[in-house]
């Protein structure tokens, strides 16, 4: 991998991801629009956007469609993943209007540990001591926060379960990015577009709730999502995974911090010490990647 293509790749990643970190303001600027009404948009939008990108780069809309239809079982793949995206995005949304911005980048820190765990048990492979022990760690971060509140983290656990499976499912797809997102989200679009029409046209959009001003902010909900996930593909194809996965963690940090001091969320021991437990983990997993891809050299 040369110089150039890391340094690319480098710059591509820290953009992704500081985007995805600055996105809460994005979404919490839509209030009073509900949370409903900002998925549906999104879903419906992205599509759009998704749709626009392959027309211009395949120009001929038969080849855009026909790998989606070419094998039942990753066609059953991309109607799951879609819906498993969709509920991500869902209580994402809903988590960052509802003021829940700090247990939202809990759960995304979480998330690769997730990834981890799906990893050995749906495909059988073997996690070294140390990652072994960072899910030890996230394990007893989730414990504190569950005896400590005496209720459990459903915001960051759903958030991380959504995501880690839809990454689990995505690792037998192999599509760029934006044609991938076309075909988990065609089949829900349809539906998602009726539903905004009828939202708009009985004054319970959009439009009615937040004005012009705010549907038109609405309006680049397509784009918001579409341009980190170019992004990080961008970033994918030119760096080692181990550098992505440390750049991921930048995304969520940002959240808490917004969470914190921007949108003023209470942040007291028990939280403080969740995620201090969880961030230990993230050090024994990043030391566990360092560690795979350096026996992987040796071999």
């Amino acid at each position: 991998m040369g110089d150039k293509n890391y340094k690319n790749g480098l710059i591509y990643a820290l953009s992704c991801a500081v985007i995805w970190g600055f996105l809460p303001i994005y979404w919490n600027a839509l209030n009073p629009i509900s949370s409903l009404v900002v998925i549906f948009y999104r879903v419906t939008l992205m599509t759009l956007t998704c749709l626009a990108i392959q027309f211009y780069r395949v120009r001929n809309i038969k080849k855009m469609f026909v790998p989606m239809f070419a094998n039942k079982k990753k066609l059953r793949t991309y109607i799951i993943a879609g819906i498993l995206i969709t509920m991500n995005w869902s209580i994402y949304i809903w988590a960052v209007q509802a003021g829940y911005v700090i247990q939202s980048s809990m759960g995304y820190f979480l998330e690769p540990l997730l990834v981890c765990l799906f990893g050995m048990i749906i495909y059988k492979e073997k996690a070294n001591k140390w990652k072994k022990i960072s899910l030890g760690f996230a394990l007893v971060g989730l414990l504190v926060m569950i005896i400590g509140y005496r209720e459990m983290p459903i915001i960051a656990i759903g958030l991380a379960t959504t995501f880690a499976t839809y990454t689990a499912m995505k690792k037998s797809v192999d599509l760029p990015p934006f044609q991938s997102l076309l075909y988990e989200t065609i089949f829900i679009a349809p539906i998602t577009l009726l539903i905004v029409f009828w939202m708009e046209g009985s004054g319970i959009g959009a439009m009615a709730t937040g004005g012009s001003g705010k549907f038109i902010l609405l309006l680049f909900v397509g784009i918001a999502t579409a341009v980190p996930m170019g992004l990080f593909s961008a970033a994918a194809r030119n760096l080692p995974l181990l550098t992505l996965g440390l750049t991921s963690y930048i995304s969520p940090s940002i959240a808490l911090v917004l969470g914190i001091f921007l949108f003023k969320e209470p942040f007291d021991i028990i939280q403080f010490s969740a995620f201090a437990i969880i961030w230990v983990g993230l050090i024994f997993f990043t030391y566990g990647e360092l560690a795979d891809i350096r026996n992987k050299g040796k071999e």
